[in-house]
């Protein structure tokens, strides 16, 4: 685990975690998932319990869904066992492994478990994990031979303004996030990025902008999905930041703003730049969604909220554009 200074003051403002059993899930979720060619699929995600993530990001909270120390052999594939037995039904089209880090990361999927977690996601058509940008390499193939559906990795991009990407403590610049990237579509895997609307550092009034860009940046580098998450506060981190105006919470608005602007990528073409700089036009049908876990802790209007965040469940599944929801208290359409 590092300790440079920023990983130490991050850690310590934050408050107790939790207890997290390392032999039980999380919890799951099975719902529809729109992909880049109009269908709906059935989609299973799993939230693993785990080693925590070494990166240290100033913004995350998943840490809170993890154990001290590395994951034991075994306990993932006994996690996804047990969450599996309890699906009934036809198989989902899709199973997504969230383990609150790094899939390739040995320390929080052990190899025992690697070749567990494949044997068991067999029946399904697809597998989605999720990954730092830097630990994507040779595992990640070894995982796509061992599996006899297709692999997506979704990595964390989060934003690609200069100053705020080199506050946020991830250890990644976009030179290594290009490369991973390229690795993963020469090798038949698709990409999914994770987006944050709000990030610190970024100027509130010029937030939605700039995931805006950011997700055009996923897009052009071969995102086939690309989340939207709203930064939330609670790590302690987010606290000391706001304190110094350097972090104001995203609103409702905000994430609706993002989300209709970035409904252009479905559809359209594009300029798409590949490894070393190569620009290809090529027609693209990127899925944008925002996330909505905890969505009720956005800022807003608690007169038309309910209404805003079903039209954002909408918005997620068609991927169709539609009139905002009108106002006469916030005044807002």
């Amino acid at each position: 685990m590092s300790t440079s200074a920023a990983d130490q003051r991050i850690r310590r403002l934050r408050p107790p975690k939790p207890h997290v059993d390392p032999y039980a899930a999380h919890g799951s979720l099975l719902e529809e998932e729109r992909r880049p060619d109009g269908r709906l699929e059935r989609a299973l995600t799993v939230f693993l319990a785990g080693a925590e993530c070494p990166f240290t990001c100033s913004f995350c909270d998943l840490w809170r869904f993890t154990i001290d120390g590395p994951t034991p052999n075994g306990a993932l594939s006994r996690q996804l066992a047990s969450v599996l037995q309890a699906v009934s039904g036809p198989v989902p089209d899709r199973l997504k492994l969230y383990n609150a880090s790094n899939f390739f990361d040995q320390r929080a999927v052990p190899p025992e478990d690697l070749l567990g977690l494949a044997a068991l996601a067999a029946p399904f058509a697809a597998v989605t994990v999720e990954s730092h940008a830097n630990t994507i390499g040779p595992k990640t193939l070894d995982f796509v031979r061992r599996i006899p559906g297709g692999l997506e990795v979704a990595m964390g991009l989060e934003t690609i303004h200069s100053v705020a990407a080199a506050q946020l403590n991830k250890r990644l610049d976009l030179a290594r996030f290009d490369w991973a990237a390229h690795f993963l579509s020469e090798n038949g895997v698709d990409l999914r990025v994770f987006v944050l609307l709000g990030a610190p550092h970024v100027p509130f009034e010029e937030s939605v902008e700039w995931t805006v860009r950011t997700v055009q940046y996923a897009v052009e580098r071969g995102a086939s999905v690309v989340s939207i998450i709203p930064v939330r506060g609670g790590n302690g981190e987010m606290e000391r930041l706001h304190a110094l105006g350097q972090f104001t919470p995203p609103t409702l608005s905000q994430l609706e703003d993002a989300i209709d602007r970035c409904l252009q990528f479905t559809g359209a073409t594009t300029t798409a730049i590949h490894h070393r700089g190569t620009e290809v036009t090529e027609n693209c049908n990127c899925v944008v969604t925002a996330d909505l876990w905890d969505v009720e802790r956005l800022p807003g209007c608690e007169h038309c909220r309910a209404a805003r965040i079903e039209r954002l469940r909408r918005l997620n599944v068609t991927g169709r554009a539609e009139s905002r929801i009108a106002c006469s208290v916030c005044e807002r359409a």
